[in-house]
């Protein structure tokens, strides 16, 4: 008797339509970044045809009014939040829940974002006060990770963003987030200045 079960070979799926639909629902099921061969052997066909639907999936996206959106990254698509929606997100990840963003932690993950990779110290260094809790927060909720060390004494850990920081900002890459606008540089050095009672002049800066 042939075995037919679940696991066994798929057909290859001939419809541009169900070649959309399958992709899009493993970008909706990985959630992360999902490689065009991984897409291809999805739906049984090579990777320009697989190249092909996504991008049409991509632009369906586009003109359609969704919250979310297709995004690609060198040689892989992933589906996450459209990035208009940024600041709506921050609403939610500050809102009480069971893993709170608070203000501390989301401005430890802005200074990571924004210098990384960073060590402790540098982050410390702006923000003017121990920044150990708000770091192994963010490790604990895969927004941030070790990237490696610094070649200098005791070879403190550098910190970066990962893949799931990008995936729920809805942001494609590092080069997509959004420039800090003078408005919003003077509200935190006024907020940095004030927490260390310092002026302007006497906050330090990276590479100075």
């Amino acid at each position: 008797m042939e075995n037919n079960g679940m696991y066994g070979e798929c057909k290859p799926v001939e419809n541009e339509k169900d070649q959309e639909a399958v992709i899009e629902a493993v970008l909706f099921t990985m959630g992360g970044a999902v490689e065009l061969r991984q897409l291809a052997a999805a739906i049984g066909q090579d990777r320009e045809t697989a190249r092909g639907a996504a991008e049409r999936l991509m632009k369906r996206y586009q003109t359609g009014k969704k919250g979310m959106e297709i995004l690609k990254l060198e040689d892989s698509y992933q589906m996450c939040t459209r990035s208009k929606y940024y600041e709506n997100l921050i609403r939610v990840a500050a809102a009480p829940k069971k893993q709170v963003l608070s203000d501390v932690v989301l401005e430890t993950l802005s200074i990571i974002a924004y210098r990384q990779p960073v060590t402790k110290m540098e982050i410390e260094k702006i923000r003017g006060v121990k920044s150990d809790h708000a770091v192994n927060r963010l490790v604990e909720y895969d927004l941030v990770y070790e990237a490696g060390r610094l070649d200098a004494p005791g070879r403190p850990a550098l910190f970066a963003t990962t893949e799931e920081f990008l995936r729920r900002f809805g942001v494609g890459s590092l080069g997509d987030l959004p420039d800090v606008n003078p408005e919003q540089e003077a509200v935190i050095r006024a907020e940095v200045e004030e927490e260390l009672q310092l002026t302007v002049d006497e906050i330090p800066k990276e590479n100075e």
